[in-house]
C-alpha cells in the first residue's frame, strides 16, 4: 500500500518538481514515477501555453479620460524548479504584474493612441512583464488588450464627431463630382459650337430621348432669318 501510493504518471505536457524532506531534489520527466509518500512530495507543472485573464480596471490616459481596460495574457513555464520555488504563485503573480504595467504603459498614452494602436501597446506591455518574469522561469508569449470601455458622454461625442467627418468628406466629394460635371459640360459646349452639325445631332438625340408618349409636347423654335427666307423662296417660286 505504500508502493502504492508512491505512484505517479505524468502526462507528455507536465513536469513534476520533486522535494525530499523539503528540499529540492529534481524534476521528473512524463512518463510513469514513484515517489516515497511522507518523506516526499511532487508538485506537477504544465508546460502548455495557457491563457491569464487581466481583470476590467480602471486607468487614466495621459489627456485624463478614464478607461475601463481588460486583457489576456499568454503564457508558458519554461523552468519548472524556478516557477515553484522562486515565486509563491506564479499565476497570481503574473496577473499582478501585468495589471501594474498596463496602468503604467496606457497612463502614458492618449484615448486615441489606445483606441488605434492596442497592438503596439500589448507589445510594450509584454516586454515589461516578460523581463521580470524571466526570473522566474516564466516565458510570456504575448498580451493583448481586449475591451477598452470610454464613458458615455465621450462615447456620445466621439458619435458626433464621427458624423461630421463622414459630412465633411461627402460634402469634398459632392463638390468634386459638380467641378468634373461643370468641366465637361464646358467641353460639351465648346464641341458644339465648332462642330458644324453638332447642335443639330444633339436636338435630334434629345427628341429621340422624349419616347413616343402622346403626352409629351414639343416646342421648336425656327429663326425668323430662317422663315424670310422661305418666303423669299416661295415669292421666286410663285413669280417662275
Amino acid at each position: 500500500m505504500y508502493i502504492i501510493s508512491g505512484i505517479r504518471v505524468l502526462n507528455q505536457y507536465e513536469n513534476g518538481v520533486v522535494f525530499t524532506l523539503g528540499k529540492y531534489t529534481g524534476t521528473y520527466q512524463p512518463g510513469f514515477k514513484i515517489i516515497f509518500p511522507i518523506i516526499q512530495r511532487m508538485v506537477r507543472i504544465d508546460l502548455r501555453i495557457r491563457t491569464l485573464d487581466i481583470d476590467k480596471q480602471q486607468v487614466m490616459t495621459k489627456d485624463n479620460v478614464p478607461i475601463m481596460v481588460n486583457g489576456v495574457v499568454y503564457y508558458k513555464v519554461q523552468k519548472p524548479d524556478w516557477a515553484v520555488i522562486k515565486v509563491e504563485d506564479f499565476i497570481y503573480a503574473i496577473s499582478q504584474y501585468a495589471q501594474t504595467a498596463l496602468r503604467d504603459i496606457i497612463g502614458q498614452e492618449e484615448l486615441d493612441t489606445v483606441l488605434t494602436q492596442r497592438e503596439r501597446i500589448g507589445n510594450q506591455i509584454q516586454k515589461i512583464v516578460d523581463k521580470e518574469t524571466d526570473q522566474w522561469g516564466l516565458d510570456i508569449q504575448s498580451i493583448k488588450l481586449q475591451d477598452v470601455e470610454v464613458p458615455d458622454d465621450l462615447k456620445r461625442l466621439m458619435s458626433r464627431q464621427a458624423a461630421a467627418e463622414r459630412e465633411k468628406r461627402a460634402t469634398v466629394i459632392k463638390a468634386e463630382g459638380d467641378r468634373m460635371a461643370a468641366k465637361n459640360l464646358a467641353e460639351a459646349a465648346r464641341v458644339m459650337h465648332t462642330e458644324p452639325g453638332a447642335m443639330q445631332l444633339r436636338t435630334l438625340q434629345t427628341l429621340d430621348g422624349l419616347g413616343p408618349t402622346a403626352s409629351n409636347t414639343v416646342i421648336l423654335g425656327i429663326p425668323v432669318e430662317l422663315m424670310e427666307m422661305v418666303n423669299a423662296l416661295k415669292g421666286k417660286l410663285k413669280k417662275g
